[in-house]
């Protein structure tokens, strides 16, 4: 087996309920959590926060 090309480094840390908090490598800072119908049907309350997948969305040119 070959080693790896690439290692994405990244540190996630709860701030409160599904709010988190992620870095990654490069120092970039953003915030993650719920929004949209997805928080009305299980009732959440807070911010209105990208969900980790809208991210993924975006990263891959959504």
């Amino acid at each position: 087996m070959s080693s790896p090309i690439y290692r994405a480094r990244a540190t996630v840390r709860k701030i409160d309920g599904v709010h988190r908090e992620a870095e990654i490598a490069a120092g970039v800072r953003f915030e993650m959590g719920v929004h949209g119908v997805i928080k009305e049907h299980y009732r959440l309350e807070g911010k209105n926060l990208p969900l980790p997948v809208d991210y993924i969305v975006a990263a891959t040119g959504g």
